[in-house]
Parts: structure tokens; C-alpha cells; sequence
């Protein structure tokens, strides 16, 4: 689902027909025509994914993770002279302006963009890396949730394994409010703890290694008690039979190293007491 409208932003350089053919399946982002010389190498567009964009923090940096539609488009130069990767961030820092976006950030071989638009926020990151320069954009929206948890397998799981995680749950990055979008899955927590009046549970929260430990520890607690206050308040549970704990990154369910592992580890799972 594009969020964006229609809209080609016109790039300072003309545009001209590519040198070579561009990658079968692949073309130019709505949002922004291509600098004269250039073509697609390779593309890739993911309906929902998540991406780390450096933004601004006065003389340094820090992160924010964008998730939404995920498009990479890299385009490769052939011709002479070739262009500097400064006119390649110019080029896009030009046109984000001239759709009213701003600039977050910049490096020697790369820019972050913001541009927000009739409600939608897009986010940009214009790279030269190792040859090719690449766009990266993610039309932030939230997930369409298709996988909750079930009363069944979370009891199933509790049984097997003595541990079952909560799909479906969500937070902000850094956040521990409970999210809208939880609530058929906390719905199903309930309806375990409803047809097993005896069963006591322990809320874990867990986070990925991104951070320091003691705030990644109190975040976890934190999510765990919000969790608990949402069975609590919204479905009526006993708080005697709940309890929340807060590990942090000290029991991974997979490796830290890349963001399927990092969103795998962002999780909250039940122990029973």
C-alpha cells in the first residue's frame, strides 16, 4: 500500500534515457525521477519491513526505526564524468525540500530524508555505498496484523515447553504503552486465564541487545507491568494472578546480528507460576 500520492519530484539533473537497461521488474520510486546516466541495478519493494535511519542529534547521531512499505532501489552510472556522491545527496536533499520534506541527517556517503505529505510520512535514505548509489524509502505505516495469539496453543505451549510467547503484541521503539493493535491477543490471554481459574502466570518482557542493559532491563519490566495492567484493567483478571518480570536481552530467542533476530527477541512470553 503506497501512502505517498503519486507525485515525481523532478531531480536538479535532467533526466535522460538510461545508458543501459534497467533490472527486469524494477523502475523508479513515484516520488522521484533519476539523475541523467543512471539505471537501476537492482530492486527489491517489501509490502512491510522495518529500517534503522541515522538522524540528526547535534554533532553525532542516532537512530530511528522506521517500519512501513520498504523499497531499495540501487542504480549504478554509466557514462563520464561520473558524479560525486555530494551531488547524488544534493540532488535528493533538493527535491525532498521541494515537496515540503526536511533534512534529518548527513554523512559523507549518505542523507536521511523526511517528507510528510496529506497525512503520510515518507522516509528516505540516499546512499553511496561500495559503487552504487541507493535509495532506500519506507512509507511508514503500521502492520497489518495477521497473526494473533490463540487461548489454545498459548496453553499447549505452557504444557510442552513450560513457556509460551505472546504474538501480536506491540510497542512503540523505546516505548512501553500497550498498543491498539494488541487487543485481540491480549483478548486470548485472558480466555486462557478464564478457562483455568487455578492458572497463575508470569509476564516476561523481553527486548533485543540495541542499547544499554539496565535500560533495556527496565524497559522489559515496564512492558511486562503494561501488559499486566491491560489483563487487569481491561479484562478483569485478578492481579494476584499475574506477575511481572523483565529480562532485557539475557534470553534471546534468536541472534542479535540482524533485524529478524533483533524483532524476533522484541517479545513478551508467559511463564506459569
Amino acid at each position: 500500500m503506497n501512502l505517498m500520492p503519486t507525485l515525481a519530484i523532478l531531480l536538479l539533473v535532467p533526466t535522460l534515457a538510461a545508458a543501459k537497461p534497467d533490472k527486469a521488474g524494477c523502475k523508479d520510486h513515484p516520488l522521484f525521477s533519476r539523475m541523467s546516466g543512471f539505471f537501476i541495478r537492482n530492486c527489491q519493494d517489501k509490502t512491510f519491513d522495518a529500517y534503522k535511519f541515522r538522524v540528526a542529534d547535534g554533532t553525532r547521531y542516532k537512530e530511528e526505526s522506521v517500519e512501513g512499505r520498504l523499497v531499495q532501489i540501487s542504480y549504478n552510472f554509466e557514462g563520464s564524468p561520473r558524479p560525486s556522491a555530494l551531488q547524488w545527496k544534493r540532488n535528493y536533499q533538493a527535491a525532498a525540500r521541494q515537496a515540503g520534506g526536511t533534512v534529518l541527517y548527513e554523512a559523507d556517503n549518505r542523507t536521511t530524508l523526511r517528507i510528510v505529505r496529506g497525512g503520510a510520512e515518507t522516509w528516505v535514505e540516499a546512499g553511496n555505498y561500495g559503487g552504487d548509489f541507493t535509495l532506500l524509502i519506507v512509507e511508514r505505516q503500521a502492520m497489518v496484523q495477521e497473526v494473533k495469539a490463540d487461548a489454545g496453543a498459548l496453553r499447549s505451549a505452557l504444557v510442552a515447553e513450560g513457556h509460551a510467547t505472546v504474538s501480536g503484541i506491540f510497542f512503540d521503539t523505546g516505548l512501553a504503552v500497550v498498543k491498539p493493535e494488541s487487543a485481540p491477543s491480549l483478548a486470548e490471554v485472558a480466555k486462557l486465564l478464564a478457562g483455568d481459574p487455578a492458572l497463575r502466570l508470569r509476564v516476561i518482557g523481553h527486548t533485543d541487545s540495541t542499547g544499554e542493559l539496565d535500560a533495556n532491563l527496565k524497559l522489559s519490566q515496564q512492558r511486562a507491568e503494561a501488559v499486566v495492567q491491560a489483563l487487569t484493567s481491561q479484562h478483569q483478571v485478578a492481579p494476584a494472578r499475574l506477575s511481572a518480570h523483565g529480562v532485557g536481552p539475557l534470553a534471546p530467542a534468536a541472534s542479535n546480528r540482524t533485524e529478524e533476530g533483533r524483532a524476533r527477541n522484541r517479545r513478551v512470553e508467559l511463564i506459569e507460576q
